[in-house]
């Protein structure tokens, strides 16, 4: 079992970054996958972000590639989201998830929303 706490979004001007934060409880974080994924409103839950388990391998969608960046800590059992250049376009609901394979989740935080304004 998995518990996943998101932190640190908020309300940004276009250009600015954030950081999200994403807390895993249970033994087995540092053996997963991890995600970051956003629902707009109106629209379906996207894939933003995913990395290994060891960290060495990101990967990104398309809309954030260049922006966003992905990163892990084991020891503290966290992983991170740091958004750079930030657009209207990335006004969602952000989640952490834990990915059991491709394109699939099987354990998911409450979300934090990050909203940027023009």
């Amino acid at each position: 079992q998995v518990q996943l706490v998101e932190s640190g979004g908020g309300l940004v001007q276009a250009g600015d970054s954030l950081s999200l934060s994403c807390a895993a409880s249970g033994r087995t974080f540092s053996s997963r996958a991890m995600a970051w994924l956003r629902q707009a409103p109106g629209k379906e839950r996207d894939f933003v972000a995913g990395i290994n388990w060891r960290g060495s391998i990101t990967r990104y969608a398309d809309s954030v590639k260049g922006r966003f960046t992905i990163s892990r800590d084991n020891a503290k059992n966290t992983v991170y989201l740091l958004m750079n250049r930030l657009k209207p376009e990335d006004t969602a609901v952000y989640y952490c998830a834990v990915e059991l394979g491709a394109d699939v989740y099987d354990y998911w935080g409450q979300g934090t929303q990050v909203t940027v304004s023009s």
